[in-house]
């Protein structure tokens, strides 16, 4: 039996028997600037269309300003009802203290503090069943 041998390809051929590779020349000119266009055409597409997906996904793109506005918003509002509600505690310490009245009142509901002569009455819910 004979060995089998490989045949001769290219890659394994002998340097004498192997062509050099040769590059397709574009045969015109006007050839070379069309597919230099073409080629201009593409990188500046792909450059357009990353800078839209950036624009709109990046991390100062449309939508992260969306969320940054709705945030700003819903925070705007609960600094809007912490100012209502200090101005609220200003005004009843501001109350406490000019007004004796209010600040018995205070007193009798915060302490359950109570006059002499006076009864104080618990009612408590029956309990539900």
């Amino acid at each position: 039996m004979r060995p089998v041998q490989p045949q001769a390809t290219p890659a394994n051929a002998p340097a004498a028997e192997r062509r050099p590779r040769v590059r397709h020349r574009l045969r015109t000119p006007q050839e070379a600037r069309a597919w230099r266009r073409r080629m201009t055409a593409y990188a500046l597409f792909a450059f357009v269309f990353a800078m839209m997906v950036n624009a709109l996904v990046g991390e100062n793109g449309y939508l992260a300003t969306l969320q940054a506005r709705s945030e700003q918003a819903r925070l705007a509002g609960q600094v809007a009802r912490v100012r209502l509600k200090n101005q609220e505690t200003r005004d009843e310490i501001e109350r406490l203290r000019t007004d004796p009245k209010a600040l018995e009142e205070a007193a009798r509901r915060e302490l359950n503090m109570i006059k002499k002569g006076e009864t104080v009455v618990i009612v408590k819910d029956k309990k539900k069943q």
